[in-house]
């Protein structure tokens, strides 16, 4: 018998407001031809005053842990991924702990950008097998508008705002195919911070400054770094490409995904795509087209699923889960 950490909820969360390509190009120069055509986005969700990084990341943590139908009380330790902390402290994990009522746990955020999301995973995953903790919630949240230059069409395109989560329970596992995260491959390279960043911060300007990114290179970058860490990850599980009943990517641009999957041999059909009506939240996309598919009725228990995702740092990395 092995201790593993089981995933047994998924939840996300979306502003009330809904974002077109059309209604965008009102106020942007843009149309939705070229967005389409260069990210495959057709929409996006925009947080308005009263939504925050917090309350998104509580509403999608309360939606998981209802369909874990445990007692959000049960919950000791909470990991928050976010680039868009509603203060700069306290962590915006400790809001959503006291917002579902879990107080006395752990609770911290944790910040690597698009890929933070599976840095939190790595982080739950070495807790709950240790013993530090029993059932932990891993949140993605972001709400990426407030950071977004709106008069720069090549980056205010591509972002949107959201949260997803997952609970994530400590559990015996055993047989030839346990359940659980199976194995997580994470990665930074701070040599290329200047090609996805963001021009602010409470040490240097004392403002939260504005996302700043040259697209080319971060695709380059991206699609190479992608296809790396999965195989990393199929090596030292044992898996193969064939094995992957779903990949589960982050949803930066429809031509990465696209790119990616082909790289690695993997059919279309297999990775779940919600970047068209999400755009890229950062590091709740993940876990928001996890959530997604979930409660489509795509991935079922028992499938192979391979998370992935690259941000800003660079960082990157991969998890491979057995639902």
């Amino acid at each position: 018998m092995t201790r593993r950490s089981v995933l047994i909820g998924t939840g996300s969360a979306l502003p009330r407001r809904a974002v077109s390509n059309a209604e965008l190009a009102e106020t942007v120069d843009t149309s939705d031809e070229w967005i389409v055509e260069r990210t495959g986005i057709r929409n996006r969700h925009i947080a308005a005053a009263d939504e925050t990084t917090a309350t998104l990341g509580a509403e999608a943590a309360r939606r998981a842990i209802e369909a874990a139908g445990i007692e959000a009380k049960s919950v000791d330790l909470i990991i928050l991924a976010t680039a868009t902390a509603d203060q700069t402290f306290p962590a915006t994990a400790t809001q959503v702990q006291s917002a579902l009522g879990c107080n006395g746990g752990i609770a911290f955020d944790v910040a690597a950008v698009c890929s933070g999301f599976l840095y939190a995973v790595g982080v739950a995953d070495s807790m709950l097998r240790s013993g530090m903790a029993n059932r932990a919630v891993v949140i993605g949240s972001e709400t990426f508008s407030r950071i977004l230059d709106w008069e720069d069409r090549a980056t205010c395109v591509l972002f949107g705002d959201g949260a997803g989560a997952i609970v994530l329970e400590a559990r015996e596992e055993a047989g030839e195919t346990p359940r659980g995260v199976l194995a997580t491959k994470l990665h930074a390279d701070g040599a290329h911070n200047q090609l996805l960043y963001v021009d602010g911060g409470p040490s240097t300007t004392g403002t939260v400054g504005k996302l700043r990114m040259k697209g080319q290179e971060v695709f380059r970058h991206a699609v190479t770094n992608l296809a790396s860490v999965l195989r990393e990850v199929l090596e030292e599980t044992g898996a193969t490409i064939a094995d992957i009943d779903w990949l589960v990517p982050h949803q930066a641009n429809a031509r990465i995904l696209d790119a990616t999957a082909r790289k690695l041999g993997l059919p279309a059909e297999k990775v779940v795509v919600t970047v068209d009506r999400h755009a890229n939240t950062s590091a709740a996309s993940v876990p928001l087209a996890l959530d997604t598919a979930v409660r489509d009725g795509r991935i079922r228990q028992g499938d192979l699923v391979m998370l992935e995702a690259m941000g800003g740092g660079f960082t990157w990395g991969a998890s491979l889960i057995r639902m």
